[in-house]
């Protein structure tokens, strides 16, 4: 049953998925309304850096280096070739989303973009986006709120746990415009899950501590880890798109494993940056 749901979505057959994903004729072309914003941001990321730089500021390299490589993320996630693997393979459906969760999220974040987007800006509007940030505004209020450790963490374990649900995950692997959303979810929510514990300007808050940010941390990947557990330990398939139970258990293994790993990556660095501060060499609260 779930083979005949995987070809009647068009999903390309079992065997060397990744030869069939290269055969098609579009290659490695990303689709024109991914592009196009990535491209945007790139260009003002750019020209912001450079308005930066003319006026006496830097970004560092690493920053640049950390948004080339979260907006090199999302090109490859929505790349046509690794589209056509979601929609063959659960386990490489898991990788596209990992490098939207795990890696276009918390790099671009670190890339700390804000600023140069903002300098990218003409000076009209630059002045008037200023003003919505101010303390105080709806708008900073909302993101603020949005951005609450408890909120935030909640949001992107609830987005994740309900689209894993089979009901959910089939419906977008079979509709082009609820898998957009799917990915939009788990962007967005990855955006909030990470930002209290890279804390980028416009800083909203004092940053959380970093024993708080590791608790937050650790249990989301407690959580990661447990539901990849049921996906690769069950005996049945969970989606129709899908036939193969090795198949599962491989994505199962693979959000239990890479995202896991991130996470405790991160932690490792929090508890560097924290000795770090203890002592002296990195100023406390500044560790990203």
């Amino acid at each position: 049953m779930a083979h005949g749901a995987a070809e009647a979505i068009g999903a390309p057959p079992a065997g060397d998925l990744w030869s069939v994903a290269m055969s098609a004729p579009d290659g490695w072309i990303v689709r024109p309304e991914v592009a196009t914003p990535v491209l945007i941001v790139a260009s003002a990321y750019a020209v912001g850096w450079w308005q930066l730089r003319r006026r006496g500021g830097a970004v560092s390299g690493w920053r640049v280096a950390a948004s080339a490589g979260g907006l090199l993320s999302v090109l490859v996630a929505l790349s046509s070739p690794f589209d056509r693997l979601a929609h063959a393979s659960f386990a490489a459906h898991m990788t596209q989303h990992l490098l939207l969760i795990v890696g276009a999220a918390p790099l671009l974040l670190l890339a700390d973009p804000f600023a140069a987007l903002c300098w990218a800006l003409p000076r009209a509007i630059r002045a008037r986006a200023g003003r919505l940030l101010r303390p105080g505004t709806p708008l900073r209020a909302i993101w603020r709120g949005l951005t609450t450790v408890s909120v935030a963490w909640v949001a992107h374990v609830a987005a994740v746990w309900l689209w894993h649900l089979p009901s959910a995950y089939d419906a977008a692997v079979a509709d082009r415009v609820v898998h957009d959303v799917e990915h939009l979810v788990f962007f967005g929510t990855a955006i909030l899950f990470w930002w209290p514990i890279i804390n980028p300007p416009p800083r909203l808050r004092a940053a959380a501590g970093h024993g708080i940010r590791v608790v937050y941390l650790v249990l989301a990947a407690l959580q990661g880890a447990f539901l990849g557990l049921l996906i690769a330990m069950s005996r049945e398939t969970w989606y129709h798109a899908y036939a193969s139970v090795e198949d599962q258990s491989l994505g199962g293994l693979v959000m239990w494993g890479v995202g896991g790993a991130v996470d405790m990556l991160a932690v490792l660095i929090l508890v560097g940056c924290y000795l770090g501060s203890q002592d002296g060499e990195v100023p406390p609260m500044r560790a990203w």
